[in-house]
Order: structure tokens, then C-alpha cells, then sequence
């Protein structure tokens, strides 16, 4: 098999995960909080506290993926382009 071959088949395996992955799963944990929802501080002691509500996820700790918001959109883009 060749370089160019192997390379290719792998691009498209991990495509077709990220697919799968994005349809059984559309949400993902929010990066900017790591899926807590908050940001954690600490007091001058050190010890851990509650923070700051997650702005970028609304307190829900859930993202929607990158490939399912571009299905999202797509499929809304086509569905208005079909009425």
C-alpha cells in the first residue's frame, strides 16, 4: 500500500468518525469551563471555590460541536432554499 493511499484512507476514517461521533453525540463539554459551567477560583487560603457563571456555554457546561453546528446550518440554509 502505498504513502499516498494509506494517508488518504486514514483522513477519511478519521472524517467518518467525527461524522458518527457528531450524530450520536451532537454536544460536547465547553471548553472554557470543562464542562462545569463555572469557573473555579481559589480563596487566598487556597482552597477551591465556585466562580464566575460560564459565559460561553450558559451555565450548562454543553457545547454544540463544531461539525453538527455546520450540518445545522446547512440544513437550515437548504431547507429555506426548498420552500
Amino acid at each position: 500500500m502505498s504513502l499516498p493511499l494509506l494517508a488518504s484512507v486514514c483522513l477519511l476514517a478519521v472524517t467518518l468518525g467525527y461524522i458518527v461521533k457528531c450524530w450520536l453525540s451532537p454536544f460536547g463539554n465547553c471548553r472554557k469551563c470543562n464542562g462545569m459551567g463555572y469557573e473555579l477560583k481559589t480563596d487566598r487560603k487556597g482552597r477551591l471555590k465556585r466562580g464566575k457563571d460560564c459565559r460561553r456555554c450558559h451555565t450548562t457546561g454543553k457545547r454544540i460541536r463544531v461539525g453538527r453546528w455546520i450540518y445545522n446550518r446547512a440544513a437550515r440554509t437548504y431547507r429555506a432554499g426548498t420552500r
